[in-house]
């Protein structure tokens, strides 16, 4: 989370309005949230989970099993909870993926999370076909199999009876009473948060990502496809003439994609660390970073480190201090910024 990001997935996916955006920060009331995950899957620095659910551990019991059909009444609070990442990567383990929409048709949130099913359906099969992989991610009504069961309210606490053991009940039953309130509970930005950010980590859904393509034969041909059918990852393309060396773009990134070396001398890229979150581009202030319209795919089989620019170190002509020189300044930054606040305080 940051004050500067302008990334509203989490907001735009809850089907139910639990969840608004504060001051950029997400307000979220628990007594709406029908805990689908949606807002988990679309993420994309893993900021947001659920008690009771993890794609990661979903991930890892489900290439276990026997089973290839992914379905709210088996094995996921919601289809929802799952990216398009995930789907591709099950896909290709999975040797094809079922999603079982049977029963978003009778379902209080079905028609607003079904439209993101199906986007990231067609999504993952569209990268599926591009990396040359036999298999899909279909979608298939199945609706209820096996014994017929009551409607359940997706709001019903009662519903944590399938966790194991009374005392774990009892445990998130008082955890419930103390959450569940109809305001909205806004988080905030503490010293933990300004730590993590120095701790620059690849979001599991990335690791698992790259496990399966290791997994998966190489394409005969790497093509290069539509950027705006991957929402997870981008190529960037840096405007020299408008980047002023300020650091902060390699200094936000949650993933370490954006990087530079001990004399902040270049920035550099990895296309696959990148996670899409747009923060880069949020505070670049002369919006000298942009995403290119294409991508690669050559970049999922064989990752390669890009320079996007590279700058002249120079010490200043005032302090003595080391700096990125853009365009032959000889005085730093922090000199030039002293300068001009000497020269309003005396009217010069």
């Amino acid at each position: 989370m940051s004050t500067n990001s302008e990334c509203r997935h989490c907001e735009q996916i809850c089907p139910s309005g639990a969840i608004t955006l504060t001051g950029r920060l997400p307000s979220i009331n628990h007594a709406l949230c029908v805990g689908c995950a949606g807002c988990v899957s679309a993420c994309p620095t893993e900021a947001l989970n659920l008690d009771d659910f993890s794609p990661t551990e979903f991930f890892f019991s489900f290439v276990a099993s026997q089973e290839n059909i992914i379905s709210c009444q088996k094995n996921v609070p919601c289809i929802a909870a799952l990216s398009t990442e995930y789907l591709v990567s099950l896909s290709g383990l999975k040797k094809g993926l079922v999603l079982d929409t049977g029963h978003c048709f009778e379902c209080s949130i079905g028609e607003k999370v079904l439209e993101h099913i199906e986007r990231m359906k067609d999504d993952a099969n569209y990268l599926l076909e591009a990396i040359e992989s036999p298999y899909r991610v279909l979608d298939e009504k199945l609706g209820h199999s096996g014994e017929a069961e009551e409607e359940k309210d997706r709001r019903d606490f009662f519903k944590t009876f399938h966790l194991k053991g009374l005392g774990k009940v009892r445990q998130d039953f008082e955890k419930e009473i103390t959450r569940t309130t109809d305001e909205f509970i806004e988080y905030t930005i503490d010293s933990s948060h300004t730590s993590g950010l120095r701790t620059k980590k690849i979001t599991d859904r990335r690791k698992l990502f790259f496990t399966a393509l290791k997994r998966s034969e190489r394409p005969s041909l790497y093509h290069v496809v539509d950027a705006e059918r991957i929402g997870f990852t981008s190529q960037k393309l840096m405007d020299e003439t408008k980047c002023t060396a300020c650091e902060m773009c390699y200094r936000v990134c949650p993933t370490g994609a954006l990087t530079s070396d001990i004399r902040n001398s270049k920035i550099d890229f990895d296309p696959f660390l990148c996670v899409k979150c747009h923060l880069c581009h949020d505070v670049c202030a002369t919006d000298a970073l942009s995403v290119s319209s294409s991508y690669n795919l050559k970049e999922w089989f064989e990752p390669a480190v890009q320079n996007l620019v590279t700058f002249s170190v120079r010490r200043c002509d005032e302090c003595d201090g080391l700096f990125s020189s853009v365009a032959g300044e000889k005085v730093c930054r922090r000199c030039q910024l002293e300068e001009e606040e000497a020269r309003e305080l005396w009217g010069l």
